[in-house]
């Protein structure tokens, strides 16, 4: 049972006994036997709302959200060096204050930003998770920082904690919309082939690096682009050709030659409401691209074969990381012999691991209303860990009819020079995905 599967629970198992415990489904496992202090798998989330908070009802509200979602509630629990398992320890409360208040001040924003890049919330404590409340002195506005440790929880689990925290805050109905309906393809199309997997796929050209480790991070806001009524292909086929044509580009601008994309796209199944469960519960599926399909000016066709693809891999019924990693954590032998296995099985496939990772959390299904005190969210930016060798993520939301778009990168192979140059292809690309109204 994986731990999006595990019913939620108090995790005191009554009052006297110690902690109940999970093991680490396979996703945790794999992402606690690759940490690395320098390049935090954190996901960053921040929701931009047009009032203030009370500092004490805020609090009040997250800590009762954190206890109906009680599966948030846990730490890596201590165990002997030939233990099996990491196993995840359940409590009933907090280990530590989880809503924290940081100064307000002109770079106030930067700085909570660089804090969600730069350190994660410890395993060892419960929620590994933390909210910084900023106070935006150039709105007049708040801005709620989430930083998530990726080794136990995804962005989509922790906006649906947030959903009810904002419920229990305001007073207000933050029930998930329904979700958008893809218009089916009356003649549909097996998914048109591409490069083999075999080969090793391009690498996002380098840059120019930063002397210091860790991520870079730059947010910007767009139009959703439009799309004609009807059309087989949906938003999210616009954003995969954005990105693969924003890579080619910016390779092509830096003199490497044209190789097969492979880019990750995560897929979310779970319901969204308050029985959603908590955990990291995407699967992965890798989008490929041949050099020569990448052609602007066969968009249409190009946007239609993507649809085509990215249908057929969310159909096909697949474990989140794959057949290998389940036989890669099966508990055989001790978990610190595993570990040391994975590492050098990710260094020694590295060549082979996709392009880029695009994330579209789509249209956000909460109002994430927090009453006449602070309003309602106008702006939710996501960002993913952009640890080499991808060395670049693409995090895509829409709220209030606007897209939000977060670019991430290793420092290692860009700078923030870089970032901007690649905003910019981005948003070029994405306005030609476009059709006339």
């Amino acid at each position: 049972m994986t731990a999006v599967q595990h019913p939620a629970r108090d995790g005191t198992n009554g009052p006297g006994r110690p902690p109940a415990r999970v093991p680490f489904p396979v996703v945790d496992e794999v992402a606690r036997h690759c940490r690395q202090d320098e390049e935090p798998e954190t996901v960053h989330i921040e929701v931009h709302l047009p009032g203030r908070l009370d500092r004490a009802r805020l609090t009040a509200a997250f800590t009762a959200a954190l206890r109906r979602h009680p599966r948030i509630l846990m730490r890596e629990a201590a165990g002997p060096w030939y233990r099996r398992r990491y196993e995840w320890e359940l409590t009933g409360d907090p280990d530590v204050e989880v809503v924290t208040f940081p100064p307000p001040g002109r770079d106030a924003l930067e700085r909570a930003r660089r804090r969600a890049l730069d350190s994660a919330p410890p395993l060892t404590a419960s929620p590994p998770i933390r909210l910084e409340v900023v106070e935006d002195d150039g709105s007049h506005g708040t801005v709620l920082f989430l930083t998530v440790n990726h080794t136990a929880l995804d962005g989509p689990a922790c906006l649906r904690v947030l959903a009810t925290a904002a419920e229990l805050y305001g007073g207000r109905d933050n029930a998930p919309a329904a979700p958008p309906v893809r218009v089916p393809d009356p003649s549909p199309a097996a998914a048109p082939q591409a490069a083999s997997g075999w080969a090793p796929p391009a690498r996002v050209a380098r840059g120019t690096p930063e002397s210091s480790p860790g991520n870079g991070l730059l947010v910007t806001e767009l139009p959703v682009p439009h799309r004609p009524k009807g059309s087989p292909y949906t938003v999210n086929d616009q954003l995969m050709v954005a990105t693969a044509l924003m890579i080619t580009d910016w390779n092509r601008e830096h003199g490497a030659r044209p190789r097969p994309l492979r880019i990750t796209m995560p897929v979310d199944d779970r319901p969204r409401g308050t029985d959603m469960p908590i955990g990291n519960g995407t699967r992965l599926v890798e989008v490929p691209f041949a050099p020569e399909e990448l052609d602007p000016a066969r968009m249409r066709e190009l946007l239609r074969r993507t649809a085509d693809r990215t249908r057929a891999l969310k159909s096909q019924p697949r474990p989140q990381l794959g057949r290998g990693a389940a036989l890669l954590t099966a508990p055989v032998v001790p978990v610190a012999w595993r570990a040391a296995a994975t590492r050098g099985l990710r260094r020694a496939v590295a060549p082979w691991t996709s392009t880029t990772l695009l994330s579209n959390i789509g249209r956000i299904p909460y109002s994430l209303d927090f009453g006449e005190d602070a309003g309602r969210a106008h702006a939710v930016w996501f960002s993913a860990p952009a640890r080499m060798p991808r060395g670049l993520t693409v995090t895509t939301a829409s709220t209030a009819g606007r897209l939000h778009v977060a670019l991430r990168w290793s420092r290692s192979l860009l700078g923030h020079g870089d970032g901007a140059r690649l905003r910019d292809l981005f948003e070029h690309r994405l306005h030609a995905t476009q059709e006339g109204p």
